[in-house]
């Protein structure tokens, strides 16, 4: 019998990794019900104004389209709280890729040409899509959850202008995407009132409630399935316009709908990482203590709903000063909603503060490892709650020492291998952990096997597998005798997968559902179980979500060593080191593959990943995988991911705390701080592309 007691942290393989490498497992638009048509989206082509006319004449001619669907046809929706999913509802066009039609058809190539057939004719208006620090229409948000708005601590200006040692710096990142790897898709069908949806989603229960309210539906007629999910990173976790147009599609022509959207036009729809200004005024003594820490983000937001890039909330967080100011400032602009993009807030946020850090470092004469110790705490700066845990310092003295920090020589351009110079660069991480409340059950069955239950959505990290594993812990039984069924509505309600929440908010309540079962079962005294079985229920309302006495945030530290070409300005990152303290690492396998996942996608925000908006056209020059660029294999070295072992009773049932975002926090300016190394040149704006470089070394020179 294998070892019960290692169940939790043992690298079981996931269990859903043959279905996917064999073809078997099925996505949102695999699924292909009898009499199924297929839809296609009609972007708009102008970035603000009306539409006066709908002319869907030579698109009804193509053979095989079956109906056209504009704002003067299409089912009236009830109000959205997401204004973003009010699609097809009047004629306003508030920013360009808005969808103002959709074609529907029996092929997918009828559906498309239909598409490229309609004729739409607007009222233009002028457009604004430039983002300003001085933009007169700027404002400081609502602070919502201690994320946004501005946070004060004693004289910050002051303590600023006093200090004998300080930096003012300002950082730049731009508009980046999403761009999963399964594109969003739904597949929809109506019968006899009841709505389902397969929708390649992070979240069915939240799918499903929004359809019901906006189709006036009762919950319980609107099943939503995401079984499998071909990653989101933020992009999937609320409902998208795809899923309401297909659902629409279905109802008006009476059959099956499938719309999967094109790649180019995700980024005006799904939601994208709005850019973001970033002024850093960091002061210390000369003993290398803060005393005044100043971050002001600027960021942009869409005319229809506010999102918040809420980069200085993790700077409220990281290090004490008796003097701090954070503020976060947006501009309602005509361009695309912004949305939730893996680490939001914390990516771009700790990319400027860590820089910061180094330049700080820099001006004190003390290395970047010492100067982070040296403003350790055991405190959170904001809000004075003891940390339930925090092991940054072990982060950074084990991440020193499997690096070989200490043979680094401090001085820039000390390493010389032909044209090539090559440095290395730390930065820290952190990111908030967040549990919401959940529902599951557990079953028992007369033969010894059991069945989880719970609406978790595995969107490529592992959840199956690692929910078996926790339900075993608490039943103490073998891991392959427990079987999970998770991405349906119709299973106990589960809150989405985002903000590196989802292992504990259900693992949560599989623990306490596995727990109470196994309670029953030993009341029973070892009698055979009816032929039904037995079995437990729990919801964690109340608990999950309850106020804590601490400060509960996962950390970690990054060190990169990369080489600067001088003659090309490529930069090549040699290698990558993350060392993280994340609670109880719960399985071992999918632990550091969810780090590593998330050190790949910062160093593609370092080097390669950036938009472009237009501000003639009003849309993102960058709209496919040929002009955004993501790392490919010959981008990423060879990457190390280790993590301290911690205990930390503060947090869940498990001890554990979310892996998924914080790989990605810290990894961006580590890399930036080692071509400073490298170089002896700062280069403060995003991606490192050759270009800046070889213009910031001939600054330089």
């Amino acid at each position: 019998m294998p070892d019960t007691v290692k169940a939790l942290g043992a690298p079981t393989e996931r269990r859903e990794g043959p279905d996917k490498v064999t073809g078997t497992a099925r996505y949102a638009a695999e699924y292909r019900p009898d009499g199924c048509a297929y839809a296609w989206p009609v972007p708009a082509g102008i970035a603000r104004g009306k539409v006066t006319a709908v002319d869907d004449t030579a698109a009804l001619s193509v053979p095989g389209v079956i109906k056209v669907l504009s704002h003067l046809n299409a089912p009236r929706l009830a109000e959205p709280d997401d204004a973003t999913l009010a699609v097809l509802q009047d004629e306003r066009v508030p920013h360009r890729g808005w969808y103002v039609a959709l074609v529907v058809a029996d092929t997918l190539e009828a559906a498309r040409e239909g598409a490229g057939a309609v004729r739409i004719d607007y009222a233009e208006e002028d457009h604004d899509v430039t983002l300003r620090t001085d933009h007169p229409d700027a404002y400081v948000p609502e602070d919502k959850d201690g994320t946004s708005g501005e946070h004060v601590r004693g004289d910050a200006e002051a303590a600023f202008e006093s200090a004998p040692v300080h930096v003012d710096v300002e950082y730049h990142v731009p508009p980046l995407h999403n761009h999963p790897m399964e594109p969003h898709a739904a597949t929809a069908q109506w019968q006899d009132g009841q709505l389902t949806v397969h929708d390649s989603s992070q979240g069915a229960t939240t799918v499903r409630d929004v359809l019901a309210a906006l189709f006036d539906l009762p919950a319980d007629r609107v099943t939503v399935v995401s079984e499998h999910v071909g990653g989101g990173f933020g992009s999937k976790g609320t409902p998208r316009p795809h899923v309401v147009l297909a659902a629409m599609a279905a109802h008006v022509t009476g059959r099956p709908v499938k719309l999967a959207l094109p790649r180019r036009q995700l980024p005006a729809v799904v939601g994208h990482r709005s850019p973001t200004v970033h002024r850093l005024r960091l002061a210390a003594q000369d003993d290398a203590t803060l005393l005044s820490v100043i971050h002001e983000v600027t960021g942009y937001t869409s005319r229809i709903k506010e999102f918040v890039e809420t980069g200085a909330a993790a700077t409220r967080v990281m290090y004490p000063s008796p003097h701090a100011r954070t503020t976060h400032r947006v501009v309602p602009l005509d361009v695309p909603s912004p949305s939730w993009m893996r680490a939001p807030g914390e990516a771009p946020g700790m990319y400027a503060l860590e820089s910061a850090m180094d330049e700080l470092a820099v001006e004190l004469g003390v290395d970047p490892v010492h100067l982070r110790l040296r403003n350790d705490t055991d405190t959170e700066p904001d809000s004075a709650k003891p940390f339930s845990s925090r092991h940054l310092a072990e982060c950074l003295e084990e991440g020193a020492r499997r690096f070989g920090w200490a043979e680094r020589d401090a001085r820039p351009r000390s390493r010389v291998h032909g044209s090539v110079l090559v440095g290395s660069g730390v930065a820290a991480a952190t990111y908030p952990v967040n549990a919401s409340p959940s529902q599951a059950v557990a079953h028992a069955f007369p033969d010894g096997s059991y069945v989880v239950r719970v609406n978790a959505t595995d969107i490529g990290t592992g959840a199956r597998t690692v929910l078996a594993q926790v339900a075993a812990d608490a039943l103490g039984v073998p891991v392959e005798r427990v079987r999970t069924e998770i991405g349906s509505s119709d299973l106990p309600a589960a809150p989405l997968a985002g903000g590196s929440s989802g292992t504990a908010s259900w693992g949560w309540a599989v623990h306490e559902a596995c727990a109470r079962l196994a309670e029953r079962l030993t009341r029973s005294g070892g009698k055979e179980l009816p032929p039904e079985g037995i079995s437990a229920r729990a919801d964690t309302a109340g608990t999950a979500d309850a106020d804590s006495d601490y400060a509960r945030h996962a950390f970690g530290a990054h060190f990169a060593e990369v080489g600067v070409d001088t003659v090309t300005g490529e930069v090549r990152v040699r290698r990558l080191l993350g060392v993280y303290a994340a609670g109880r690492i719960l399985n071992a396998r999918t632990a550091r593959s969810q780090f590593v996942g998330g050190i790949v996608m910062g160093l593609g925000m370092a080097l390669t990943e950036g938009s472009t908006m237009d501000p003639a056209f009003g849309d993102f020059t960058e709209s496919d995988l040929a002009g955004y660029h993501v790392p490919a294999h010959a981008d990423v070295p060879v990457i190390e991911a280790h993590w301290i072992d911690e205990e930390d009773p503060h947090l869940n049932p498990m001890g554990s705390k979310g892996i998924g975002e914080i790989g990605i926090v810290g990894t961006a300016a580590a890399i930036g701080n080692a071509v400073y190394h490298a170089t002896g040149v700062r280069l403060r704006e995003l991606p490192l592309t050759p270009d800046r470089v070889l213009t910031a070394l001939d600054a330089g020179a």
